[in-house]
Formats: C-alpha cells, structure tokens, sequence
C-alpha cells in the first residue's frame, strides 16, 4: 500500500494496519493515502482469511486530522473553487468512510494518541476502540471554521449520543482517554505500551470464530442502524438459514458436544 499504509499480517486471520506519517501526525490529507485505505478495504473484502483488522497510527499520534500546512497553502485537496474543493472531498477523503463503513470484516482502533478532526472520525468508524492513556479525541473543526467534511455528524452521535456529541462538535475542545471510556467512545483505556498488546489479544478472540458468521454479524449491526424490526428479523432469518448449512457451524456444534463429554 506504500509508504502512507503499512499492512502487516502478524497472525493468521488478522492484519494491522499502520498510518505511517508519523512527521505529518498522519495527516488525513493526501489522496495516495486515501486511495490505499479503499484499497485495502476492497482487498479485505474479498478474502475470506481475514477475520480482523486492527488500526493504528505510526508515531506519538493516532491521526491528527486534515494537514494546517495544506490547508493555510491551498495545496492538495484544498486548492481551487468551492465547487472544486467539493469534488477533490468526494474523490478523496469520502472515499475512507464509504469503505470503511462496507467492510463487513471487523475493525478495532488502536488509538495511540491523539485523533483530532478527521483522526477522530476514522476513529469512530471502526467498530471497537481501544485507547492509550496517552490518546485524545476531538470533534474541533469548528475550531478552524470547518465541519466535518468525512461523516462525523453521522458518526458521533450514534457512538456518544446527541448532547455528548453536540457539546463535543460545537466546542471542539478535545477529550482524554479516561472521559472517552466515560462516553462510551472507547471500551478501553490501557498504559502506551499494552495498546497493541490489548488490541492483539483482541483480535485474536475474534478471529477465533467463522469468518463469515462475523461479517453477517457486522452486516445485521450495520443494517440495524436503519431498519424496521421486523425488516432486520427476515433479514437474520435468512443469514441464519444460510448458517446452519455451513461446514463451520457443523464443526463447532459437534465440537461442543466433544468438549461436553469429555
């Protein structure tokens, strides 16, 4: 993916990836980066192996949001007209929140330090986080005179609620760790050096079971998020249907029973 996205693959069924601007506070700027994030998403897509993506941020920063330097000069997806600029954010940052919000494999956020702006968005799109002590959220576009231009309205509230969102937006002021596992935005906070540690062992815990009966889980949680009850009902019912015919459910049931008489 370059040198903005390091991909590792540490352990079967689960890869790491890495923003790697760690002299930009991986910036959420460049368009490279944004076309290597849809990749990889398109990748894990397709590749039934891979059951865990763990995030994270090279660095003494998570992501640091939109790069001041571009901004104040105009430069990159900056530059030109409002109409321009309008297109350059369709093309470029929006394509992270499209592919990360259809990537049916799992996602934890390993928050490292700060994840402000756009940072604090990618966040909250993945589907756990886990934060250093060291890590710090904040929503501060109105900070610079901006909004979110990459889903954060869409995304907060449903994480932290509206009021926790709303005072987090219209304040911009940034948030520890302690006060984001308060909200609700991080299920845990853990010393600099156990963050990756933690996430792996998470990781791990949920690459312990079926690929597919993960991703139709994230499937029905997605789909949640704007379906009728009864909708969401016929639509498990036919995942569920689909399940019981599949070789791993077989194995795992006969398993139980193996494991239950010994």
């Amino acid at each position: 993916m370059g040198e903005d996205l390091l991909i590792e693959t540490p352990e079967e069924g689960i890869v790491l990836a890495t923003l790697n601007r760690p002299e930009e506070r991986n910036a959420l700027s460049r368009q490279s980066l944004f076309d290597a994030i849809e990749q990889l998403c398109h990748k894990l897509q397709s590749d039934l192996e891979v059951k865990v993506l763990v995030l994270t941020g090279a660095g003494s920063a998570f992501s640091a949001g939109g790069n001041l330097k571009h901004m104040r000069d105009k430069e990159g997806m900056f530059q030109g007209s409002s109409a321009e600029i309008h297109d350059q954010y369709r093309a470029g940052i929006q394509k992270i929140p499209l592919a990360l919000y259809e990537l049916e494999v799992p996602v934890i956020a390993a928050v490292n330090g700060p994840a402000y702006g756009a940072g604090c968005d990618l966040a909250c799109l993945c589907d756990i986080r886990i934060a250093s002590a060291n890590a710090k959220f904040a929503e501060n576009f109105v900070k610079l005179g901006l909004i979110s231009g990459d889903g954060g309205s869409w995304l907060l509230p449903r994480l932290v609620g509206p009021s926790r969102a709303a005072e987090m937006a219209f304040t911009g002021d940034p948030i520890d760790a302690v006060m984001a596992y308060g909200y609700g935005l991080v299920s845990e906070v853990v010393p600099p050096e156990q963050l990756l540690p933690t996430a792996m062992t998470l990781a791990q815990r949920i690459a312990q079971n079926p690929a597919r009966a993960l991703r139709w889980t994230k499937r029905l949680m997605r789909q949640g998020q704007h379906s009728r009850l009864p909708d969401l009902l016929h639509l498990a019912a036919s995942y569920q249907g689909i399940c019981h015919e599949t070789e791993a459910h077989k194995d795992l049931v006969n398993a139980f029973f193996r494991d239950k008489k010994d």
